[in-house]
């Protein structure tokens, strides 16, 4: 819509000219900014200051978005600009009329205030503070508030129940007509513990039906959709999902793209810049997902170990009690499977890395990592034996002769052709060796050390960065034999995760 087409703007009735939309490429991520010259007719009328809330309008299309004042020679009076998600979501084009108004007033800050007291909410406050996000009324200050608020402890059963309904009905819900719709999650926390495509793969050339959506990374340095998004398309509609798993039976998509709890995906960006995932977020999450999804039966992988995310049997104690509590609200069936959280799976750690272990594992070659395949068949026997598919006792056997057949390959191979297309994972043009001090055993990974210097690496943004590791622990090691490869994309970024590296040493070893 141009200005000669529209003249209801921002400031009408104050006798001020319209505002006209000019582009200036400004990314915030997926935070919704406008921005306005500060003597600009609407601000000087409404007497808009930096970091106001306000409602954008584009025609029919409205947000509401955070204000930043922009001077001369970016911006004139006459002029607005947005962020590129704001710009995405309102389709804005180079002279659109851009009306700005004042922000509704958001009564669910009352029940935020209250909780951050440490008030117990109702249903029906949680419900609007999550709807409110979801409608991204919510700038990340009260997000980030709300998620300070109930972590540690400080939100309880009822009201995790409560915080994953208010999540589900937040998007849309898929329903199957099969009576076992299976899937897997692992609740993160160990590096390079890419299990789920390949059990995914497994269980499904097994019989089972798994549609399932991931969620990119949250303190780790890729989630599943990530990994599988250097192989595949995964950003699908629900009608495209639909289609692939009545096809193939199983997908590997991101939830994200598919309205499933989306006010949870709003949730996960600001808990990764935080880097938290508390309890009761981390079962809404997980458990809102699935209901979204139409699963019935849910394999949950926990791994444990004292630098992993669940550092202790009694945390998976509590936090299985949770898991099952508001499972048993929404009568879903769940497993949870305790796994070794002492030291990261397999050899890559950052998406495309971690996709060149899953693809050795399903192509059974002599680069695939042991200890990858072997969680990933153990994971696999337990769900198809959870979902009635193999006899009790019998899974794992049957999970191995499912991958070492070939039918597991040629069942992700229709799995990510059905999506868009197998692709090549790429590399990344900077490495460099960590190497061993002195000689000696290892007696310890530090899983947050190494998650941390991959993420300083670029990963998950940057898809090759990462790291590849070359020890296990009780491994014996020489005087500068590596024990890890940094990838990086960008030189600054090599320098700074191993820096990090050479700072807080990842590998522990006990000299001879």
């Amino acid at each position: 819509m141009q200005a000669n087409e529209l003249k209801l703007a921002a400031g009408e009735g104050q006798g001020s000219e319209p505002l006209i939309f000019k582009p200036l490429g400004i990314d915030t991520w997926q935070e919704h900014v406008i921005y306005l010259h500060p003597d600009c007719p609407v601000c000087r009328a409404e007497g808009f200051t930096a970091q106001a809330r306000v409602q954008v309008r584009i025609g029919e299309a409205s947000l509401i978005a955070t204000l930043n004042l922009v001077g001369a020679p970016l911006l004139d009076t006459g002029e607005a600009s947005l962020s590129a998600s704001a710009a995405q979501a309102l389709e804005a084009r180079a002279g659109d009329v851009v009306a700005v108004s004042h922000a509704p007033a958001l009564e669910s800050v009352r029940a935020l205030r209250a909780k951050i007291y440490g008030r117990r909410l109702d249903g029906a406050q949680i419900d609007s503070i999550i709807s409110d996000i979801s409608a991204g009324r919510y700038p990340d200050v009260y997000i980030s508030a709300f998620l300070a608020a109930c972590a540690d402890g400080r939100m309880n059963r009822r009201e995790t129940v409560d915080l994953t309904r208010a999540m589900v009905h937040s998007g849309e819900r898929l329903s199957w007509s099969h009576a076992v719709v299976a899937d897997k999650h692992c609740v993160g926390g160990l590096p390079g513990n890419r299990t789920t495509p390949i059990v995914v793969a497994i269980a499904a050339a097994g019989g089972l039906v798994l549609p399932k959506t991931s969620s990119r990374a949250i303190t780790s340095p890729a989630g599943t959709a990530d990994t599988m998004e250097t192989l595949t398309r995964v950003a699908l509609s629900a009608a495209e999902l639909r289609h692939v798993v009545e096809r193939v039976g199983a997908s590997l998509v991101w939830g994200g793209a598919l309205n499933l709890s989306p006010a949870d995906d709003i949730l996960i960006r600001v808990e990764r810049a935080l880097d938290i995932d508390s309890d009761a977020q981390l079962v809404a999450s997980i458990l809102s997902k699935k209901v979204a999804a139409g699963s019935t039966h849910i394999l949950i992988d926990v791994p444990v170990g004292p630098t992993a995310k669940v550092r202790e049997d009694r945390d998976l104690e509590r936090l299985e009690a949770a898991m099952r509590h508001v499972a048993g609200a929404f009568g879903l069936h769940i497993l949870m499977v305790r796994t070794d959280g002492t030291q990261p799976l397999g050899r890559g750690i950052g998406p495309a890395l971690e996709a060149r272990d899953i693809l050795a594992v399903l192509q059974r070659t002599v680069a695939a990592p042991p200890d990858l395949r072997e969680r990933s068949v153990m994971l696999a026997g337990a769900l198809l034996e959870f979902c009635g598919a193999a006899p009790r006792g019998a899974g794992e056997k049957a999970a191995g002769q499912l991958l070492d057949s070939g039918a597991a390959w040629r069942k992700f191979q229709a799995i990510c052709e059905a999506q868009g297309g197998l692709r090549v994972p790429g590399e990344a043009i900077f490495r460099r060796d960590i190497v061993a001090p002195h000689a000696g055993r290892v007696i310890a990974i530090d899983n947050r050390h190494i998650a941390r210097t991959a993420k300083l690496a670029g990963a998950p943004m940057r898809q090759v960065a990462g790291l590849e590791m070359r020890v296990r622990v009780n491994d014996e090691v020489r005087a500068g034999q590596p024990l890890f490869t940094v990838h990086a994309q960008a030189s600054g970024e090599l320098d700074y995760s191993c820096s990090y590296a050479l700072a807080h040493p990842a590998v522990s070893i006990e000299p001879h």
